[in-house]
This record gives C-alpha cells, sequence and structure tokens, in this order.
C-alpha cells in the first residue's frame, strides 16, 4: 500500500497528474476534477495522499491533497456500487464539505449532481455513511460546522434528542445545542436556551 507519494508535479490529461519522485519514476496518479494540484505550476515539490485500487486487471493510485479528503474517497468505496471511478466523479463534483453535509442532511439531490450518480446510488450512499457523517451545525453566514454527537456531551445530546421528538432535524437542533454557551446547564435548560434560537 502507497500511502503518500512526496515528489514534483507533471500535471496531465484525462484526470491524472504524474508525481515524479527522487528516483526518477513517475507515478500516475488519478485526482479530482477541481483539485489545487491543476492550478501549481509544473516542477512544484508536492506531497499527495494516495489510495492504491487492485482489480484483477488494473492497479490504479488515487491522489488527494488533504487526508480528509483520502479518508471521504476511502469511506465512499465501501458502499455498494460506487467503485474508484464513482466517488473520484462524486468528489470532483462536490468539495468534502459540501459532500459531508449532503450526506450528514439526507441531501441525495446535491449528490446526484455528480456524472453517473443516480438517485438510488445516492440514497444508498447516504444510508450506509450517514451514521458516520454525525450531523453539520450551521453557524450562521451561509457557513458549518461538524457536530460530533460524542463532543456535544450527554446533557447537550439528551436536549438534541428531546428536540428531534419535538419535530426539529437532528442538524437544526444539533446547531441550536452547540450555540448555547456555558457548561454545567440542565437538560431543561438546554432545552429552552435551544428553542429561543429555534
Amino acid at each position: 500500500m502507497i500511502g503518500y507519494i512526496k515528489g514534483f508535479l507533471h500535471p496531465a490529461m484525462d484526470g491524472t497528474v504524474i508525481i515524479e519522485n527522487a528516483s526518477g519514476i513517475g507515478f500516475k496518479i488519478f485526482v479530482p476534477t477541481g483539485s489545487a494540484l491543476y492550478k501549481m505550476p509544473e516542477g512544484t515539490e508536492v506531497k499527495v495522499f494516495t489510495s492504491m485500487q487492485v482489480k484483477e486487471d488494473d492497479i490504479s493510485l488515487y491522489g488527494f491533497m488533504e487526508k480528509e479528503e483520502l479518508e471521504l474517497f476511502e469511506l465512499l468505496i465501501t458502499v455498494n456500487g460506487i467503485g474508484a471511478k464513482g466517488a473520484m466523479s462524486i468528489m470532483s463534483s462536490l468539495s468534502v464539505s459540501e459532500l459531508r453535509f449532503a450526506i450528514a442532511s439526507g441531501d441525495a439531490k446535491t449528490i446526484c449532481k455528480a456524472n453517473g450518480v443516480g438517485k438510488k446510488t445516492a440514497e444508498r450512499l447516504i444510508l450506509e455513511l450517514k451514521d458516520k457523517m454525525g450531523a453539520f451545525a450551521d453557524v450562521g453566514d451561509g457557513a458549518a460546522i461538524f457536530v460530533d454527537d460524542d463532543a456535544l456531551g450527554d446533557d447537550r445530546t439528551e436536549a438534541v434528542s428531546a428536540l428531534i421528538a419535538l419535530g426539529y432535524t437532528k442538524n437544526e437542533a444539533a446547531a441550536a445545542v452547540g450555540k448555547i454557551k456555558g457548561d454545567g446547564l440542565t437538560v431543561e435548560d438546554y432545552i429552552k436556551q435551544a428553542l429561543k434560537k429555534l
């Protein structure tokens, strides 16, 4: 398994780049369409995180500038019906934050924007990966932050569950509870304050 390749960049065609290592070997790596690698001058020294995919008739490297992108790619290819090329198509259409938000919020329509991804595939992807995404909290100005349930604390998590029972979505509830300043409040206090923000 090749975890990453460090070397000199040579942009290629057809969604790939060549990274030439210190030994003079050029590794052909498939990268997402919007990768920052395409904006770098030829000969730039780069470090690319890679996933090596082995099939009977093919061995391919898929590369990313950020480790988070690689981790998301490797999650996508665990979904039945989404191979490496399908995962790359999705990651070429959506940024990491857009994709994670779409999965966490159950937005199949956004995922369908990727070339070759139909509604059923998008829904299967959401079903299989939603629990691994946690929730995103809206922090205003169109921004969103990732909210890990474990990071909320027991009382806050209970408050989120209570708000969901009242009909709010997980994202809305997590966002409202996440905005409350100060710890050590009772579950009821968290709920009351969160309701003022909803």
